[in-house]
């Protein structure tokens, strides 16, 4: 096993599958599984999931929500993905925990630190829900803070294509994928991997990142023994 301990950044659009809207149950199922398998080879998982497929703090200021409010609108909608990973997981038997950024006792423990540590040393997988707290920081940065706090490996972003390419693989049919970019290339060929935020504290910290198609079964457990799936962005 290559990875020890990982942090599984995952967007809420993908949840979505092919609906507008909502979470896809099949799609939800099949994340959980993937996941499952990943926790009996003995790896610690931490994971962020986004709010996109509930309500965007972006686009709701678009319309006229306040950002400050728009933003703490999207990250309850993480909780509620959060949430449905978490029942997910434990219907098929993984222990799980979830940890807040926002207190809110009924639902989920707060963020502390240590005891995320350990609930991992202990077999359970850690979701980490509602961003950073703080509004103007997406769950990217969310997912690269919790990462540096709880002293992950690596980065695991699944996302709905196989890694990182110089055009958009689903619009450009020419786009050609990278295997592997160091973080000045990414910024040099002005690609898009995460937020600058993110992308410069992954970088200060020299913390990979690795970009997978998560909707392919087995990508996660080949990452995890070390096969070389999606993009790997490296110092």
């Amino acid at each position: 096993m290559k990875y020890k301990r990982i942090l599984l950044k995952l967007s809420g659009e993908a949840l979505m599958g092919a609906q507008q809207y909502g979470i896809n149950p099949e799609v939800l199922q099949n994340y959980a599984q993937e996941i499952k398998t990943v926790a009996e080879m003995g790896a610690e998982i931490a994971i962020v999931i986004g709010g996109g497929n509930i309500f965007r703090g972006i686009s709701g200021a678009a319309t006229g929500i306040d950002r400050v409010q728009g933003d703490y609108m999207g990250m309850l909608a993480t909780i509620i993905n959060s949430m449905a990973l978490q029942s997910a997981l434990e219907k098929i038997g993984v222990h799980t925990r979830l940890q807040t950024a926002i207190r809110m006792e009924q639902v989920a423990e707060p963020f502390i630190k240590r005891r995320a540590e350990r609930h991992l040393e202990k077999g359970r997988v850690v979701i980490f829900g509602a961003g950073t707290g703080n509004p103007y920081f997406t769950t990217d940065t969310a997912a690269t803070l919790r990462a540096i706090e709880i002293n992950a490996e690596v980065i695991l972003k699944g996302t709905r294509v196989d890694g990182i390419y110089n055009a958009d693989p689903e619009k450009d049919e020419t786009a050609v994928k990278f295997n592997s970019l160091s973080f000045d290339e990414v910024y040099e060929k002005g690609l898009k991997v995460m937020d600058m935020t993110a992308f410069t504290l992954s970088q200060e910290n020299k913390l990979p990142i690795i970009v997978f198609d998560m909707n392919k079964a087995g990508n996660l457990k080949k990452i995890i023994e070390g096969e070389e799936i999606g993009t790997l962005v490296k110092i």
